[in-house]
């Protein structure tokens, strides 16, 4: 059990150290503009390739775990996260930053799918949900970052390139082992591919891409949303960012003891609703005080749809090791879909009036409340446990 602890920690670090390098550039990206003369268009352009790159880490980490354990790619993955953050923080020519861009998509990618394969596998040692808490960690690290940025908002941007010794460092952390040979390729696997069910997996899918719409309208929109529409003061504007991730980061840390207490469905369900309200909130807030009442709620009701759906779809999967793996890095796709959908819809709704655009997360998280049933301990395909 002390050794199952210690690699509970070193997951949770990894979780950690990608919420701490990624919310690190996020906040970065006015300086990264004005240091390579960026319009708002290449921006997006910058965001829309790490997460079409990120996609494709996954898919690499998928095809990799066949013959690769989890902790082996998610050391990778961190290096790669290390390496492609130093260069786009401190790159001294235009093609370093591209660079840097690239291998950070993809490292990216794959320590969004092997931390959660880590995860998981830890979860079924424990034989109960434990996964909010290890995105509990994630909020806590992009919390470090976000202040790191505030205390060093002076400094040369090519000094914050040392973030990436976070990354390294943590790279070297003792994840969990595969406790069993990795299987062969041959017609098993592909037999043991064709009996996952896809549908249910699908269906918790579903969640996690309306967690990241709402997860990303009111992280990428929420800041613009203060300065143009409630007038907040311009050195208050990240007002819309942090309280909704402290607010997350106490109810994901909790959220181990409520699933246990109350179930994931009603959990689900009772933070979809609290979601709503604190969108609606948002969309008719008179003034930016109000407003940021509104982003804190939101980010309270929907922080645990996202480990909660992890934990679903590894329950339904079932099977060896090595498909839960398989499993788990496909269904991270699901993340990319939902933030591409969410940046996307909320502008383009509220291109003419931002309050228009917040109104489409707040009806379609209500997609939680029918979605919420197949996230059950013993959802409706009666799967197998969580016992290894």
């Amino acid at each position: 059990m002390v050794t199952l602890a210690r690699h509970r920690r070193a997951v949770a670090m990894a979780f950690a150290t990608q919420g701490f390098a990624f919310i690190s550039l996020t906040t970065r990206l006015p300086d990264l503009k004005d240091r390579w003369d960026l319009s708002d268009l290449e921006v997006s352009g910058v965001l829309l390739a790490i997460v079409l790159l990120a996609g494709a880490g996954s898919v690499l980490a998928e095809q990799a775990s066949a013959r690769r354990s989890s902790a082996g790619l998610l050391r990778a993955g961190l290096v790669l996260v290390a390496v492609g953050a130093g260069l786009m923080l401190a790159a001294p020519a235009g093609a370093a930053f591209l660079g840097g861009i690239g291998v950070y998509g993809v490292g990216l990618g794959i320590v969004d799918a092997a931390s959660n394969m880590q995860a998981v596998a830890i979860e079924r040692h424990h034989g109960r949900i434990i996964l909010p808490s290890f995105h509990g960690a994630w909020t806590f690290g992009g919390i470090v970052g976000a202040a790191v940025t505030l205390a060093t908002a002076d400094v040369p941007l090519r000094w914050t390139g040392l973030v990436a010794v976070v990354p390294l460092a943590v790279a070297a952390a003792a994840f969990l082992p595969r406790s069993a040979p990795p299987c062969d390729a041959g017609d098993d696997g592909a037999s043991a591919a064709l009996a996952v069910p896809w549908r249910p997996i699908v269906l918790v899918g579903l969640g996690m891409v309306v967690f990241y719409m709402v997860d990303t309208a009111s992280q990428t929109w929420g800041a613009v949303f203060l300065d143009d529409v409630v007038d907040a003061p311009e050195r208050l504007v990240a007002l819309a960012t942090l309280p909704y991730l402290v607010a997350s980061l106490v109810v994901r840390l909790a959220g181990d003891h409520l699933v246990q207490r109350y179930g994931a469905v009603p959990v689900l369900q009772c933070g979809a609703l609290v979601a709503c309200v604190g969108l609606g909130v948002v969309t008719l807030a008179p003034s930016w005080p109000v407003a940021v009442v509104g982003f804190t709620v939101v980010g309270a009701g929907i922080s645990v749809v996202a480990p909660l759906s992890f934990s679903a779809a590894a329950r339904i999967a079932g099977g060896s090791v090595e498909r839960t793996d398989a499993v788990i890095a496909r269904f991270n796709q699901f993340n990319y879909v939902g933030g591409l959908l969410g940046a996307v819809l909320t502008g383009v709704v509220g291109q003419d009036h931002l309050r228009y655009g917040f109104v489409v997360p707040a009806v379609l998280v209500l997609a939680l409340l029918p979605l919420a049933r197949w996230f059950g301990d013993r959802g409706p395909v009666g799967a197998a446990q969580l016992d290894r």
